[in-house]
């Protein structure tokens, strides 16, 4: 597969890097072509990684990784071209962090999402939104977590969805750990545990977690 991931921080270089070690194609987009992260990437990661802009990453992709923050994840996806975009998967991993006086507040909440807010910029994209609810090292690496923890999938296109979980396996995600929670609305609830991850990841004192939803017999 070829993908295109957009970001390059902490999270758009770790689902690069693993993309890659799984034999995928991979090109970090950023907004100039000469990024110095993205270029440092490329040349540790070997074989299959590339760097480029956002508009060459899609261009050649078969499927977008969002992985900026929530505030320029639309301004990216501006950016890498509608033309690019359209009829390809678009995994949203961003979530909608914003400040106020220093607190960290979400933006769009609860009657909103960052999801649902790129599924209509770009209509013709197929947005699927998943694993915005735990670490990057844990979105590619869940054994780090031991127990059935569970990853969601939210999107309107059930085939971008399977298409998805299939890349999430190859994670280490097996099938009934994925968790299908409707459409692209169900984006406003994966969004909304940003603060709980957050008073987790401090009352823990480490980001290796996640959670884990139990089922009655």
């Amino acid at each position: 597969m070829r993908y295109a991931v957009l970001g390059t921080g902490e999270v758009g270089r770790t689902l690069g890097g693993k993309l890659a070690e799984l034999g995928h194609e991979v090109t970090l987009g950023s907004r100039t072509k000469d990024n110095p992260a993205a270029l440092e990437w490329a040349r540790e990661t070997g074989a299959g990684a590339r760097a480029g802009t956002f508009a060459e990453a899609a261009s050649s992709a078969e499927v977008v990784l969002v992985a900026v923050g929530g505030q320029v994840a639309l301004a990216a996806l501006e950016a890498a071209g509608a033309a690019n975009l359209g009829g390809k998967v678009v995994l949203d991993v961003s979530n909608p962090m914003a400040f106020e006086d220093g607190e960290l507040r979400l933006d769009p909440v609860e009657s909103d999402s960052m999801g649902e807010r790129i599924q209509r910029a770009f209509p013709h994209a197929r947005v699927v939104k998943s694993l915005n609810t735990v670490n990057c090292k844990v979105m590619v690496e869940p054994s780090l977590v031991p127990g059935e923890h569970q990853v969601f999938v939210c999107g309107d296109d059930a085939d971008a969805k399977e298409q998805v979980t299939r890349m999430l396996g190859e994670f280490g995600w097996p099938p009934h750990r994925v968790l299908d929670l409707g459409g692209i609305r169900s984006a406003r609830s994966v969004e909304m545990l940003l603060p709980l991850w957050l008073d987790l990841f401090r009352n823990l004192g480490h980001a290796e977690f996640n959670l884990e939803v139990r089922r009655a017999r």
